[in-house]
């Protein structure tokens, strides 16, 4: 799936294959890269999967994420069928996969034989890569993922999407994937104002419209209120990095490191003993966002009925 209704080309051999991992229904940012990637025409999206963010007494997480998936396709007339369920919960431990449709897909999609780059991009945990490499080792030197989770280095920290799956992350440390991890002190550079959002993002079209209202509604919910990092006008969106790196991937702003092990604390644990993975210090929230808006308005002055 490639949209492309703009002015500039896009070379052939810049485009490359890309499927998102998302724990949608989570919070409020993630709506945002998923459009980003959608409006995106470097990108053929082959698929959107469902993720799980952790387990909710009587809720199924992933189900929700699948149907908010749902919910931003159809806002965009975009065709439902690039939609796919993940994993329903974390690894029971390091070597035992978890099968799901969207698991199955980044082994189908690594193992094609098509010369274009393959981008997954992680925006929770990294429960459906840890599957299809448990379930498909030779998907390692066939992708690249990039992932939204862990502390920040040398140490590590209690991070949310680390801490939904531990198992997943060190299963994905400890394998041969190529691995770009954006760290939590990194990807909270991406702060945006709720003024600014009003004027860029709510206008154009309905998608906007929802983007800006749904996280408003989040940010009215008793947790943020309670958070001393929220601060009633101000959000983050941590997860727009993912795609901001396909884009433009920062050439001088990560570190290769060693990967660590991962303790159940989500503490690293320096071993030696992977191969290297490389660790994002910095990102261009300016480039990120300003493509962002760029995009949205032109997808609304081209679908003015979406």
């Amino acid at each position: 799936m490639i949209y492309n209704p703009y002015k500039f080309p896009v070379p052939e051999e810049k485009i490359v294959r890309v499927i998102t991992d998302t724990d949608a229904k989570n919070e409020a940012d993630d709506q945002f890269a998923i459009v980003q990637a959608m409006l995106s025409p470097k990108f053929d999206n082959v698929g959107f999967i469902a993720a799980h963010f952790g387990e909710r007494p009587g809720r199924n997480p992933m189900e929700e994420s699948y149907k908010e998936l749902e919910h931003i396709f159809d806002l965009m007339h975009f065709d439902k069928s690039f939609i796919f369920r993940g994993c329903e919960h974390a690894l029971p431990n390091e070597s035992t996969p978890v099968e799901s449709e969207g698991a199955r897909l980044i082994v189908k999609e690594a193992m094609k034989d098509d010369p274009r780059p393959l981008y997954v991009t992680f925006f929770g945990p990294l429960t459906d890569l840890a599957s299809a490499y448990l379930m498909e080792p030779r998907i390692a030197g066939r992708l690249t993922a990039i992932w939204i989770g862990g502390g920040a280095y040398p140490t590590g920290s209690p991070e949310f999407n680390l801490g939904n799956d531990v198992n997943a992350a060190n299963v994905i440390m400890k394998s041969k994937i190529e691995l770009w991890q954006v760290p939590k002190n990194v990807y909270e550079m991406m702060p945006v104002s709720l003024a600014e959002l009003e004027v860029k993002v709510r206008p154009h079209g309905a998608i906007g419209k929802y983007l800006f209202d749904q996280l408003c509604e989040h940010a009215m919910e008793p947790g943020p209120r309670k958070s001393a990092f929220r601060t009633g006008e101000t959000w983050v969106l941590g997860d727009s990095p993912a795609v901001g790196l396909i884009l433009y991937e920062h050439r001088y702003e990560f570190d290769w490191v060693p990967a660590p092990e991962i303790t159940k604390e989500m503490r690293y644990v320096h071993t030696g003993r992977n191969r290297s993975v490389r660790v994002y210090k910095s990102i261009d929230s300016r480039l990120i966002l300003e493509d962002l808006y760029a995009k949205l308005e032109i997808f609304a002055k081209n679908n003015p009925d979406a």
